[in-house]
Order: structure tokens, then sequence, then C-alpha cells
């Protein structure tokens, strides 16, 4: 509407939602969900708030915080936190809207949230992170709860500031209650979870190769992106099912394994400490065996790799690395991170899918189907702390890979009925993922009378 600020990060989760909803006949068969899709596309509530903390100096700070509860018809809003200096509302909005879609598809009872504050966490001591998570819980208290709003761990927002923030939420409210996921062990959180976002996405990708007759992930080249908790699990399952990495990233250059060379599970274990004190991948001891470019994304760098995992940030594929990728003979690509793959390279994916058949064509995954491992066990992770129970990692572990075969059944079953293919034609992912996480919240809103 011309008379809202532009928010593009959020227009853009809204407009592929909307095109593999127009495309497919869901709008035919049932026309009323036009109207859906207006409410839907409107938060519930949005919470901004000032966050005013002390440096080591003695000096005054102020960040803005937000939390957006964009839907709760399937169960309490969910969502992570984030600190990055680039939070804005667009891109939490963004983040909601997905994360309400996300949620459905694991069939547990969770809402979509997003929340967070532009304070940047590089260069920051302990003592500073600790206030500024105190003063931040702080405002954010009042208005979420184990049964209200269940925030979780984001960009810049690991176990430390989980722990920090959960404290100052039972020193405020006065009160123990699952309000946070990704907590510490020995205080209610969940086996798994640090994992969960990495392993599921390779297990949803099994099902894609499986499908597809291209067996398992052994002997298979994968190139990652990112080397953050999501790349890292993701790379560690990867060489543990056989498959060869071959690229690691930041915001400030790429890792390429040329030739024999690959990542190793001590090489990822190094990465993840340099990544855990906020250093640059620069900094990884073993970059000599490697190929580093500086400023530079992995995906035209990597040469011919089977499978492309996406799982930094938003938008780190573009229309002519998507080229590339299709050239070199990519077969598989699946987000693990939000919206990684900019709007014109989903479009060429989709478009390769539509024309080649299947010995042919590159198959597209999105985040909200291939990375909701995370938030699945984040789920599992409340229902632990309702019970106050906790589950072995084997029983956490199997539940996850449940839950991931049953978005790929419903993402698969979903575009066979609304989606038309032709013979030998791969199902649309992203759309059967669109599809079957709307359907879900929207028949649960007009349930509940919130349209009509």
């Amino acid at each position: 509407m011309s008379n809202l600020p532009s928010e593009p990060e959020f227009e853009q989760a809204h407009r592929e939602l909307v095109a593999t909803l127009e495309d497919s006949s869901l709008f035919q068969e049932h026309p009323e969900y036009r109207t859906a899709l207006d409410v839907v596309s409107i938060p519930e509530r949005i919470i901004q708030f000032r966050v005013v903390w002390e440096d080591d100096k003695g000096n005054l700070q102020v960040n803005r915080g937000y939390r957006v509860q964009f839907n709760s018809a399937l169960g309490p809003y969910k969502g992570g936190l984030r600190l990055h200096p680039t939070v804005n509302l667009s891109i939490l909005k963004f983040l909601g809207f997905e994360q309400i879609f996300k949620n459905a598809l694991t069939g547990l009872n969770m809402g979509g949230a997003k929340g967070g504050a532009d304070f940047d966490p590089k260069g920051k001591s302990d003592n500073e992170i600790r206030r500024f998570c105190e003063a931040f819980m702080r405002q954010l208290c009042q208005y979420i709860g184990a049964e209200t709003d269940v925030p979780a761990g984001d960009i810049g927002v690991g176990g430390r500031e989980i722990g920090y923030m959960f404290g100052t939420y039972r020193k405020e409210r006065n009160k123990w209650e699952g309000v946070l996921t990704g907590k510490g062990l020995n205080w209610g959180g969940s086996l798994i979870r640090p994992e969960a976002t990495g392993y599921g996405l390779i297990y949803y990708v099994e099902h894609m190769l499986k499908y597809a007759g291209q067996g398992d992930f052994k002997g298979k080249r994968v190139a990652i992106s990112g080397s953050g908790n999501v790349a890292q699990y993701a790379a560690l399952k990867a060489i543990e099912l056989g498959a060869t990495v071959v690229s690691l990233s930041d915001s400030t250059g790429c890792l390429i394994a040329e030739g024999d060379a690959k990542f190793t599970p001590e090489h990822v274990k190094e990465i993840a400490t340099i990544k855990l004190a906020r250093k640059a991948l620069a900094q990884f001891s073993g970059k000599s065996q490697f190929k580093y470019i500086e400023g530079a994304r992995p995906w035209v760098h990597v040469g011919k790799v089977d499978i492309a995992l996406p799982c930094a940030t938003q938008n780190e594929v573009n229309k002519e690395e998507a080229e590339t990728l299709v050239k070199n003979g990519t077969k598989f690509v699946a987000e693990g991170s939000n919206m990684g793959c900019e709007q014109a390279a989903i479009d060429v994916f989709e478009a390769v899918r539509k024309e080649k058949g299947q010995e042919e064509a590159i198959w597209y995954a999105p985040g909200k189907a291939s990375n909701a491992g995370g938030v699945a066990v984040s789920g599992l992770e409340m229902a632990q702390n309702s019970s106050q129970l906790s589950w072995s990692r084997e029983e956490v572990d199997g539940r996850l890979k449940k839950i991931m075969k049953d978005i790929f059944d419903v993402s698969l079953s979903s575009a066979n009925k609304y989606v038309k293919a032709k013979e030998g034609q791969f199902p649309s992912l992203v759309a059967g993922g669109n599809i079957a996480g709307f359907l879900k919240v929207v028949q649960a809103m007009h349930d509940q009378g919130d349209w009509w």
C-alpha cells in the first residue's frame, strides 16, 4: 500500500508466497482464501521499545528493540531473537511471516513471531553483552510467556545470551517457566537443539535424494555457505553420512576445498570455536589447505557440486550464482538460511525444474520447509518443559527425523494436488511447502473467527 513505508525484505517474502499460491489451483478451488491471505499478511501485534544500557566505560547506550507477534492461531507465538546492526522492522516482519508457515509445517502447536534489536555484539565484552541482554529482557518480559510467546536464539543470540535473558525474565516475573528455548541442558534445555537446524536440513535433503533416485549423501560433493551454527552442524552431519564438504564462508570471504582437499570434522570444530569468539573465518589455522577468497560467496567458485546448501543469511544466492550452479551440474539446492535465495535465483531453479526431466533438473527446497528442524526441536523443548521431563538424545533425534519426513511428504502431496506438473517433472517443493503451511494456518484462523 502506498501509504506505508517500503519494507523490501517483507515485501519479497510476501510476493514469494503470493506468487506460488496464484500459480496453483488453490484460489480457483477456494476463492475465499484470498480474504484469508489479506488477514494473515498483517501481524496481530508489533511491539517496539528502547533498550538503554551502560557500556564498560560507563557511557549510556541506546538501541531499538522489537517483537513482531505475527500469528497465534496454531499456538503461542514462536520465533527467534536476532541481535545485529542491520535489524529493522522489515527484516523482522519477513522472518516472522516465514515463521508462521514454517511452524505450521512442523505439525506442532506453535504460532509465528520474530524479534531482536539493532545491537552489534561484535567487539563487545561479556559484561556489555550481559548488561544489554538484561536491559532488553526487562522491556520484553511483559509481553511474553510460556503460553503466550516463546522466543529462541538467532543471529547474535546463542546459549550465553539466552541464559542472561532467561535469568532476567525469572527475576523480573518471579516465575520459572519455559519462556525461551535453546536453554542450557541443566536448566530446561533439550538435547539436539543446537544441532537441530543443520541436522534437519540434511534429513530433508536425504528425502529429496531418495525421491529422485539419487541414493544418499555418500560420495556427494556439497557446497555450504556460512560458518555459524546451521552451517557447522549441516557440514558435520553431511560428512558423517559420507559426503565431501567443499566450502564454508562468512561475511568476510569463503574457503574453497580444491582438488582432493575437503573439510573434516576437526576443521569444522575449530571454525566453530573461532565463530564463538566472534572472529573472522580468515583466522582459521587450516586456511592454507584451502583457497580463501576475500569478500566472496562460494557458489561461483566451488565448481561442480551435487548439492548446494545456503546456510548464512537472507538473499545470499543471486540470479547469476543460480545460473552458475545450474551450469555446473548442481542437482539439489536446499536453504538452511531463511529466504537464502533471491526471488530471481528461485525463478532460475524453478524454470529449470519445469523445463528438464528429473535426470537433468535442479530441485529447490525453500527454507520454511528445509530449515524447520530448529524450530521443531524448540517445540519439542517446549513439550519437555511442559511435562517437566527430559528426553534422550535418541528420542529427540528420532522425532526430528520424523518431523522432517512429514514436512517433505506434505510438501509433495500439496504440490501434486494443487500444482500441475508434466510427466517426469519434479513437484515444486516451494509451492507445496507454501500451500501446506498456508492451508493449516488459515483453516485454524477461520475456525477461530479471525476471518469469514
